[in-house]
């Protein structure tokens, strides 16, 4: 198997989980944080910036991929880490977003989904062979197994069955498999608490090497949210690392690593950064407010990083002068910012303070403020 997963301490306080993950290209202490690099690329990151403000783990999504520039280009390369000259570890989702995304371009069978593309309209067609294939093709260390992502909300009926569904899919993904790479089971059911625990009852009897929480931070409240993760942990398996997949909001990252989560990814930060919004340690920062017109600090007083020179009254001007160099540096802020987090909270959880850690965070920045 071509990953490694420890737990090395659980914190006292909160009972959450300091771990270490082995892969191919790299060991790394969990919980922690992948940036989104869905086309191949961070947006508007080179890879030598990724490196800087990233664990050394990036997420690239195998739909978009497979659709632009197609799996045989990349294979041709090296697969996503020679296409792009990315030295880290990768994780590939597996398309089933997209399912959730594209919900009015396509149409689910038991064989597959049929998809409309999304930019010409052509006829495509996923399958979970398919998209194992393809993965293989990009060749990321972790992959992960074709699911729905079902809308949170939709009636016990449809879950069942999507969920049903979900579990023939991991199967087959899992037997077409042909490689050696780390293909994680994912644990879909919505809010239904019967259901996510059938699910992942399930597909631990397929014997993963991990696992992923899908049909999260997909329209629910945050509080349904953590109540779905608060009541997978004592049924996840101990020794095995838990995926909580697109979810990446500071507060969101601090009550599900108290919750059992060891990995995370999210394109939030990022996004947030091409519309002007930063994270700091201060709290957020929507640097496009006249507020910042004259202010002659960096973005983050107490982060040390390459753009602690620039005020945040030229950043501001970068903006609403709408040149790209504002972008690029507000999402080196937020992945930067991330990074530190992580590193912050897995000190905690050695200490057995992360309970103290997150009161301390709640006091001092607004990240705890939306629901």
């Amino acid at each position: 198997m071509s990953i490694k997963f420890e737990v090395l301490h659980v914190c006292k306080q909160s009972g959450a989980r300091l771990g270490k993950l082995s892969t191919p290209h790299g060991v790394f202490e969990t919980p922690f944080f992948m940036p989104v690099g869905t086309q191949a690329t961070v947006k508007t990151l080179t890879p030598e910036e990724i490196e800087q403000v990233s664990e050394g783990l990036i997420l690239g999504n195998t739909y978009h991929l497979w659709l632009q520039p197609g799996a045989d280009l990349v294979e041709k390369h090296g697969g996503i880490r020679g296409f792009m000259k990315w030295d880290g570890a990768l994780l590939t989702d597996s398309g089933g977003f997209q399912v959730f995304s594209l919900t009015d371009m396509r149409k689910i069978t038991e064989e597959g989904v049929h998809f409309k593309h999304h930019k010409n309209g052509a006829a495509l067609f996923m399958s979970p062979e398919d998209s194992i294939r393809i993965q293989e093709q990009l060749g990321a260390d972790i992959i992960m197994s074709f699911d729905e992502c079902p809308p949170p909300y939709e009636s016990d009926i449809y879950m069942k069955n999507s969920v049903d569904r979900t579990l023939r899919w991991a199967k087959r993904g899992k037997n077409a498999l042909k490689t050696d790479q780390a293909l994680f089971g994912i644990v879909q059911g919505g809010l239904n608490k019967d259901l996510r625990k059938y699910c992942a009852e399930k597909l631990i009897e397929m014997d993963f090497p991990g696992y992923s929480i899908g049909g999260l931070s997909v329209g629910e409240t945050k509080h349904e949210m953590y109540e779905i993760t608060k009541f997978l942990n004592p049924i996840m398996p101990f020794d095995k690392p838990r995926y909580l997949m697109g979810v990446g909001a500071p507060d969101d990252l601090v009550e599900n690593v108290i919750n059992g989560i060891d990995m995370f990814d999210c394109v939030l930060p990022t996004r947030n950064a091409r519309h002007g919004t930063a994270f700091t340690t201060e709290g957020k920062v929507v640097i496009k407010n006249q507020a910042y017109e004259t202010d002659f600090r960096p973005l983050d007083p107490n982060l040390e990083t390459p753009i602690s020179k620039y005020s945040r009254a030229y950043i501001r001007h970068l903006f609403k002068a709408e040149e790209y160099l504002g972008m690029r540096l507000v999402t080196y802020q937020n992945l930067a910012y991330l990074k530190y987090l992580m590193q912050e909270i897995r000190k905690a959880i050695k200490e057995d303070r992360l309970l103290d850690f997150k009161a301390e965070m709640k006091q001092k920045t607004n990240y705890f403020k939306s629901k």
